[in-house]
């Protein structure tokens, strides 16, 4: 093995590691919710984060265990979309109480989608509906209350 594949399979090891320990985090997080009172009998605030940080946990410890063999180091463009993402996630979630779910999610799915390449009106689009699709089954669906935001005289 050559210096250049140690140094990608200690990428993998750490990005795993760092992986396993903001599981760690998020499911204690988790945890810590309050159950809504008379909500004992249905899913709770909880399950949807602990289900979260159990994948992310797996996905973390896979690669810590078996390392990704032949993967490049990504290049200056790829940490671009990456940094944009992670402001994009700080910005839904500084969003999400003030604007609601539904604005929230249509501006971050409008942007993941237009950075994958879609076209601006489709992703815009495609953004909008699967945010109120997803609002109606948390919602409604799932009785798991979504912030309404600034809709909230309408739904």
């Amino acid at each position: 093995m050559n210096t250049q594949s140690n140094q990608h399979t200690l990428a993998d090891r750490l990005l795993g590691l760092a992986m396993v320990l903001l599981a760690i985090a998020y499911g204690y997080g988790a945890q810590q919710f309050e159950e809504p009172f008379g909500m004992a009998e249905t899913i709770g605030p909880e399950a949807f984060p602990t289900i979260l940080s159990v994948v992310l946990g797996l996905a973390g410890l896979a690669l810590l265990i078996k390392p990704q063999a032949g993967q490049r180091w990504p290049d200056a463009r790829t940490w671009l979309d990456i940094v944009l993402v992670l402001i994009a996630l700080i910005a839904f979630a500084l969003l999400l109480e003030v604007a609601g779910f539904i604005i929230s999610a249509s501006l971050f799915s409008f942007f993941i989608s237009w950075r994958m390449g879609a076209k601006p009106i489709k992703a815009l689009i495609i953004g909008f509906c699967y945010s109120i699709g997803l609002f109606m089954l948390f919602n409604y669906g799932l009785d798991l209350s979504l912030p309404a935001g600034w809709l909230g005289g309408i739904l």
